[in-house]
């Protein structure tokens, strides 16, 4: 049995979820919100750090969302979420890489400026943040012109990335309406089963989000 270290709202845990339910596999969730207190220190045991999400699979833990997935998809290879052949792996790994560090990256200092509080607040930290996600939306924007999902393989991981990372991102910084590619793109993640479930099952921690959740999705 696969072990599942994450949380329900964790926009790095849906990433992995996804692809788990993608798959069809069977696993044991273990939350590691505050209601449930034993699960954390068993993930820092593995993982000292202790970021999520974590899978523990024959003893042996793995940590850092995109090495999950592929070794995931090294367990069960269908359906596959990094294609075979070299130029589709890596173009699926580089958009893979925009969602988290352009998208995710940017919209979490935001968020992170927002738990500081008023004491902690750096004006000029979320301002940068939002400069470079609408940056990064112009250009996704365009690269997103033919519709379906973000790359030609079919659902990757790289639509595991961009699914939380477009959803919180949303929600710090309003995708503009003239972004007509970028919103249909997300509107077709949000729509995909395995996403929806995710957006489903972090509902009732909407109350979480520093900047309050926007009554919308």
């Amino acid at each position: 049995m696969l072990i599942f270290y994450g949380h329900p709202f964790s926009s790095y845990t849906w990433k992995v979820l996804i692809a788990l339910y993608e798959k069809g596999l069977d696993f044991d969730y273990r939350s590691v919100d505050p209601a449930f207190p034993d699960h954390m220190p068993e993930l820092r045991a593995h993982w000292p750090v202790g970021q999520f999400p974590l899978l523990v699979h024959d003893g042996t833990p793995w940590f850092e969302s995109s090495i999950i997935i592929e070794y995931l998809d090294h367990l069960a290879p269908e359906p596959r979420l990094i294609p075979q052949d070299f130029d589709g792996a890596l173009k699926v790994r580089f958009f893979d890489r925009i969602f988290d560090h352009h998208v995710m990256g940017q919209m979490q200092q935001v968020v992170n400026d927002a738990i500081r509080g008023p004491a902690g607040h750096v004006e000029s930290i979320v301002e940068g943040a939002k400069a470079r996600l609408d940056t990064i939306y112009a250009w996704l924007d365009k690269e997103l012109a033919g519709g379906g999902w973000a790359t030609p393989y079919g659902f990757t991981l790289a639509d595991c990335a961009a699914a939380p990372s477009l959803f919180y991102a949303d929600w710090v910084h309003r995708i503009p309406e003239t972004y007509e590619n970028l919103s249909a793109y997300r509107a077709r993640l949000l729509a995909h089963p395995t996403v929806s479930r995710c957006v489903e099952e972090a509902r009732p921690y909407r109350a979480y989000f520093p900047l309050g959740a926007p009554d919308r999705d």
